[in-house]
């Protein structure tokens, strides 16, 4: 269940603290992704030309499907 607090004047980050975390925020956001596209990655990579024909991809699509570009 979401809670929305209410006793705060203001809601979200300024100043000098708020651009820390969002500089903060943005590095591991990107890390993350370039995490789940190294696993997605690999996890296509391990697969055989006949499985991946079987999901409808080849050798050359597993770059795009990794990165979220991916071809339907």
């Amino acid at each position: 269940m979401a809670a929305f607090d209410t006793t705060r004047t203001t809601y979200g980050s300024h100043g000098l603290n708020g651009r820390i975390n969002g500089f903060f925020a943005g590095i591991f956001g990107t890390i993350a992704a370039w995490n789940d596209a190294r696993i997605t990655r690999n996890a296509l990579s391990g697969l055989t030309d006949r499985e991946l024909d079987d999901i409808g991809l080849t050798r050359g699509d597993i770059q795009a499907v990794a990165h979220g570009h991916a071809r339907i």
